[in-house]
Parts: C-alpha cells; sequence; structure tokens
C-alpha cells in the first residue's frame, strides 16, 4: 500500500495514536481530520482539539482542523428529536464531511478512529461508512481498531495527553454525569 494517502476522522488525541500507528506501518501517508461539531461545550471542544496537536506533533501527521465549522447549534438542529438514534446520526454528520474532504483532496482512502473506541457502536459505523462510501470515487479502510485499545491509552497516559470522559455531545455529558451521582 506504499504510497496511498488516507484521510482519518479523528475524534480526540488519544484514540487517533494507534490507529495512527497502524496507517503508517501499513505504508499509508496519514491525514487528519478534527471535524467534530458534537462536542459540548466550547472548552471540551478545545482541550480535545490541543490533544490532537500533541499527537500529530509525536507521531508527524499533517492535520486539517475544521474549527470554522464548528457549531454545536447546527448539530443540535440535526439531532433534536432523533436522540434516541442520535450516534448514528452523529456519526454520519462527521463521515460524510470526512469523505467530502476527502473526494476533493484526492484522497486514496479514508477512515475513522471512531472504530478505535470501545465505546462506540463499531458494526454501526463501519457499515454507514461503507454505505457512504458507495459511488462517492473514495474507498473506506476498514481495520478493528479496538484491538489496540489498551495501547492507545499507554501512550496518551506517557505522553500526558488529555483524555476526556465521555463522548462529547451534550447527552452524553449529561449521561455521564448523571451516572456519577448514581454511584455516589
Amino acid at each position: 500500500m506504499k504510497n496511498n494517502r488516507i484521510l482519518l476522522h479523528i475524534c480526540c488525541g488519544p484514540c487517533a495514536i494507534y490507529p495512527i500507528q497502524i496507517l503508517k506501518r501499513e505504508g499509508f501517508e496519514v491525514t487528519g481530520l478534527y471535524y467534530n461539531p458534537n462536542i459540548h461545550p466550547l472548552q471540551e471542544y478545545i482541550k480535545r482539539r490541543d490533544a490532537l496537536k500533541q499527537v500529530q506533533d509525536i507521531y508527524n501527521i499533517n492535520v486539517i482542523y475544521k474549527d470554522d465549522e464548528y457549531n454545536p447549534s447546527t448539530y443540535l438542529r440535526q439531532i433534536v428529536y432523533r436522540e434516541n438514534n442520535r450516534c448514528f446520526y452523529c456519526y454520519h454528520i462527521r463521515l460524510e464531511k470526512t469523505i467530502s474532504i476527502a473526494r476533493r483532496g484526492k484522497f486514496d482512502y479514508f477512515t475513522t478512529t471512531l472504530l478505535y473506541s470501545k465505546f462506540q457502536k463499531h458494526e454501526t459505523i463501519k457499515n454507514l461508512c461503507i454505505d457512504l462510501s458507495k459511488n462517492k470515487g473514495i474507498k473506506f479502510y476498514y481495520s478493528d481498531f479496538r484491538e489496540g485499545w489498551k495501547i492507545g491509552i499507554q501512550e496518551s497516559k506517557k505522553y500526558d495527553i488529555y483524555r476526556q470522559k465521555y463522548c462529547g455531545c451534550i447527552y452524553s455529558e449529561f449521561e455521564r454525569y448523571l451516572n456519577e451521582l448514581k454511584n455516589k
């Protein structure tokens, strides 16, 4: 796979570590994409972006930051009244943008760090990527990055990279705090 360019959608720095390692090992020229309008609040978005900048420096990759398109209001309008299936719509929004940028940038492949997390809906993400890439002129590269879950955690701790405590949206933030209150 030498010299194949891949656009890696990245949700946060720690989740990017293992996928970057694997993709580079497999000969990809990796470019990251930080597009996450779901992350709430703004301070959390910035912490995750800054953590990714650390990873970018450590692993020497280029990253496209779509800070100019960070708009939680627009994101929430697309999710409200779909809360029961909010993760699917959230994945769709981010992956559709990834494919669009990959096509414009003439990348050979795209993939996502969402496939790294043990807490995401892995099969939903995989199938969505397959469906969205059909007839788009961009290939989806699948890898079950969850295999490197512990490696990513160890590396993020080693480099003191910020690790978040919830997926990112206001709903997951609320669920996290609600669970903490229940467990006190």
